[in-house]
């Protein structure tokens, strides 16, 4: 009886996860791998900014859609927006950049 309940324990967890990934898929239309694979992007883009200084996480927001990566939020210089660009750029798996980076005005 315990190996026949294990079964169809066993059975319920993979059908759910199976419904959880359509579920993924049919909302957004990407695969979980999409998701994964841009999330990923993502993570390192950010982590490649703040290793270079060029912006702590809360000033630049990095978004990943389909390896299209979009840099939004502000930067002290041009250089740093060029240098954010090229960062992201360098990432495997990236696409394309949109710069959507502002530059801050100096202060009076």
């Amino acid at each position: 009886m315990n190996t026949m309940l294990r079964r169809s324990g066993a059975g319920l967890a993979v059908l759910a996860v199976v419904m959880l990934l359509a579920a993924c898929q049919s909302t957004t239309g990407r695969t979980l791998g999409e998701n994964i694979d841009d999330a990923g992007i993502t993570t390192t883009v950010k982590a490649k900014l703040a290793a270079e200084k060029i912006a702590t996480l809360t000033r630049i927001d990095v978004d990943t859609n389909q390896g299209v990566v979009a840099l939004n939020g502000t930067v002290q210089t041009e250089s740093m927006k060029v240098r954010a660009e090229q960062i992201a750029r360098q990432v495997k798996g990236v696409r394309d950049v949109i710069n959507n980076l502002r530059v801050q005005a100096a202060a009076r």
